[in-house]
């Protein structure tokens, strides 16, 4: 089945890179396509050329949905009645949309108390059918892994290889920005499929010459959910960046691959250090993301520093004019109680005159 004209996401714009055929029923929200924003600040900070991929822009607030037409779609085509998945958040919106845009059924494992209240609310609103467990995700995925083979129900998590195949879209709009493949390219790591994806797509436009490098891939994990960096499962990952609370990543081998085949590293950020950058980065660019999203950031504001990272690929590969892409993965709004806990944000009052609001102002 073709897609319709109007329709511009990602298996529209990428179909001969992709695992789709005439066949495949295409279900999509007109994902990808998200904005390469330069930052002209953190560019200062860094010395180098620094540029901000903004996933949260995506339908349902984050990169989840790149990977989610496809593997909806795929899922169509193989008879599927329903999906389901375990989730901290952002899969869980990304499945009950794409599962509603299909006509099936969606199905949520998440860990009870650990989900952010706007992602909560896209899984119900989307019509999925929501279960909390008494365990953190890797019980949650632990107890989805055990559908597997059951007539009709397709599992959408990143183990799901075409999650990772629409998600590496992300590297090949990149490339087509700027031209060529960045020096280095930055993301969070939590379940740690975005990393692996983004090095695949990099390496088939690479191969397919629609670039002439392969960049330095470098991912961050929260301090308290650090299995990749520690080199161990995490059996209570604690973050406040609930989209990479995450202990046993799947994509594991795939994010190690990345890091090692590029040169490039996994490294840890603290709580304090994404919060901090997750403020940065709002009220310096205007760019508001999730916690999870700030990882990143943090960890180009952490790293910048020859002198602090003196053996870090990374911090090597910084230089005048390099260009260093950040995927900053989910949209702010997705989890507003975080941001504005940590800000203490409360509007000042004032009578309703002019007199009172300006004297206001110029005390705040």
């Amino acid at each position: 089945m073709n897609e319709p004209l109007n329709d511009k996401g990602v298996i529209h714009r990428y179909r001969p890179f992709l695992p789709v055929s005439d066949a495949t029923p295409v279900i999509s929200l007109s994902e990808g396509s998200t904005p390469l924003i330069h930052s002209p600040r953190l560019s200062e900070k860094a010395g180098a050329e620094v540029y901000l991929k903004f996933e949260g822009l995506n339908p349902t607030g984050s990169f989840k949905d790149r990977g989610m037409t496809v593997a909806i779609s795929k899922a169509v085509e193989d008879g599927a009645k329903m999906v389901i998945c375990a989730s901290t958040g952002n899969t869980s919106a990304a499945a009950a949309a794409y599962a509603a845009r299909a006509g099936i059924q969606c199905a949520v494992i998440l860990p009870a108390g650990k989900i952010a209240i706007g992602k909560l609310a896209q899984a119900f609103v989307y019509g999925a059918k929501v279960v909390a467990i008494r365990g953190n995700f890797d019980d949650a995925l632990r107890i989805v892994r055990e559908f597997g083979g059951i007539d009709g129900v397709a599992i959408v998590n990143s183990i799901n290889p075409h999650r990772i195949e629409g998600q590496k879209t992300a590297a090949f709009e990149i490339i087509e920005d700027l031209g060529d493949a960045p020096d280095i390219h930055i993301l969070p790591v939590g379940n740690a499929g975005n990393i692996t994806a983004y090095w695949k797509g990099y390496r088939e436009f690479h191969a397919a010459a629609r670039s002439s490098r392969l960049p330095k891939m470098v991912g961050f994990q929260a301090a308290g959910s650090a299995p990749i960096f520690y080199n161990r499962p995490i059996d209570r990952p604690d973050t406040i960046a609930t989209a990479i609370r995450i202990g046993n990543p799947a994509s594991w081998e795939g994010a190690n691959d990345a890091a090692c085949e590029s040169g490039g590293c996994i490294d840890i950020v603290t709580d304090e250090e994404i919060l901090s950058a997750q403020a940065w980065l709002a009220s310096k660019e205007g760019i508001f993301v999730e916690p999870a999203s700030a990882a990143s950031v943090a960890g180009l504001l952490k790293c910048h520093s020859k002198a602090r990272c003196s053996g870090c690929p990374f911090a090597s590969a910084l230089r005048e004019g390099a260009k260093v892409v950040l995927t900053v993965t989910g949209h702010g709004l997705k989890d507003t109680e975080t941001a504005v806990s940590f800000g203490g944000f409360a509007p000042a009052e004032a009578d309703a005159n002019l007199d009172a609001v300006r004297a206001v102002l110029d005390k705040n």
